[in-house]
């Protein structure tokens, strides 16, 4: 069990949690470990999203980076994507993005990327965190002229715009309309400034809301997490299509013209469709995570595509995308990883993506969201005993409660129990055709494993 790193690197409410000592200790301890087989000074860069504790998070990291003898290049408030594909470009050694992504102004997090622009893979997250309580930080201090230093590179964002524009513009240019016109809602977050700047490079008109942060707004009612005003924005508006982010730019969920949500499952069906038809999908293959909607398989098997299954957590979906040489992958939530891009989720690279398959198309966005059939999905918690949580495959009651329904659905509906990897909770997932019925089910089986694991 790892001390400080989660599923998506560290989250804590910050400075009473997340504290500037804690940043301090990671910051030497990372910089150590993804650079001890260089041959030269180390750079790595930080990005951050626009919460009020970022630059109190970012001081502590850069002091930490400094004071091991890595140099920083500080990139202001900048989407987590950016941040990967300018390790890349820049060739740094490693990236930090200082963010809680989805989470409310009050938590703020750290996320490491390697010199490849990807999230690191959970074996250094734990060398790290060896590094923290071993009592070799002391040993990694820099004197004299082996003190790290540090810049300011904010018009670094405008290598990000660009890279847009060359993968795009001929796109927009020979399919745009007058009449197609875009709703952004940045979460007043990360993508506040960037999303204008590349859509306003791009000539895609558009309407924009959720974009004046103030360093506690983020995420407030806003963003992908919190579509309904988007949704309202959209009809009142009469717009084509309205995107939303989130508070680290990493996701993107869309609107159609009709107020109906577009999620991460049915835009891995939409951008599959285009790079099939131009064949640029490698193998044919989607890959998703277990939490992704039936409608996805059945859409897969339909358009005889193969869709491979990971365990929840985008790590794992490029992990599955980079062993086998696949190019598309997501989550439901909207994560979505176009590996010929840039190696992870990018909200605004999803968007282009879908506004370039609707285009294409010559078709709404409803009509183009209408060809994968989601089926209805309940997600029920039930509390246990945190030393109980991975007991539930054997209680003979349950198994065979669940063996029953399996058997009842007949391959039109789907039962799946996934213990919380942070709390004491085991969470129960029904899909099925009928609302009421599988969420009848799912409290008759969450009821049951909470009796049987207490």
């Amino acid at each position: 069990m790892r001390k400080y790193f989660g599923t998506d690197g560290i989250r804590r409410i910050a400075n009473t949690e997340l504290t500037p000592e804690l940043v301090y200790k990671v910051a030497k301890a990372g910089a150590y470990v993804l650079s001890k087989h260089t041959d030269h000074t180390p750079t790595i860069l930080i990005g951050r999203d626009t919460r009020i504790s970022g630059t109190l998070i970012e001081s502590a990291m850069v002091a930490g980076f400094l004071s091991c003898g890595a140099n920083v290049k500080l990139l202001g408030v900048i989407p987590t994507p950016a941040v990967a594909y300018l390790t890349r470009k820049l060739k740094a050694d490693a990236s930090v993005v200082i963010s809680a992504s989805h989470n409310t102004y009050e938590f703020n997090g750290i996320k490491y990327f390697s010199n490849k622009g990807m999230k690191i893979p959970d074996t250094l997250e734990e060398e790290i965190e060896e590094i923290m309580d071993s009592g070799k930080l002391d040993e990694l201090t820099a004197v004299s002229d082996k003190i790290g230093v540090s810049e300011y590179c904010f018009d670094l964002i405008d290598e990000y715009v660009y890279f847009f524009r060359k993968q795009f513009d001929d796109v927009m240019e020979n399919n745009l309309t007058d009449d197609f016109i875009v709703g952004l809602d940045t979460a007043n977050g990360a993508t506040s400034i960037v999303a204008e700047k590349v859509f306003k490079t791009l000539g895609i008109k558009y309407k924009i809301i959720n974009n004046q942060p103030d360093g506690i707004n983020i995420n407030q009612n806003c963003g992908s997490t919190h579509l309904e005003g988007l949704k309202k924005f959209v009809i009142e508006n009469q717009l084509s299509l309205g995107i939303a982010y989130d508070g680290d730019g990493d996701r993107c969920l869309a609107i159609d013209e009709k107020g109906n949500e577009i999620d991460g499952d049915k835009l891995l069906a939409i951008i599959s469709s285009n790079l099939r038809e131009k064949g640029q999908l490698k193998k044919d293959t989607i890959v998703a995570t277990v939490m992704s909607n039936l409608g996805l398989n059945k859409y897969a098997k339909d358009n005889d595509l193969a869709l491979i299954q990971t365990k929840v957590g985008d790590r794992y979906v490029l992990e599955e995308m980079l062993k086998e040489g696949f190019n598309l992958g997501g989550e439901q939530s909207g994560h979505v990883i176009l590996l010929d891009y840039n190696p992870t989720g990018d909200g605004i690279l999803t968007s282009l993506m879908l506004i370039k398959s609707i285009l294409e198309s010559n078709v709404t966005a409803s009509q183009l969201s209408d060809k994968i059939k989601l089926y209805p999905q309940v997600l029920i918690n039930s509390k246990v005993s945190s030393d109980k949580k991975y007991d539930y495959d054997k209680d003979e009651n349950i198994k065979d409660a669940i063996e029953k329904l399996e058997k009842e659905f007949a391959g039109n509906g789907r039962v799946l129990i996934r213990p919380s990897g942070t709390e004491p909770l085991i969470r129960v997932m029904i899909e099925g055709e009928d609302q009421e019925y599988i969420t009848q089910k799912a409290q008759e089986i969450a009821n049951l494993i909470q009796e049987k694991l207490r």
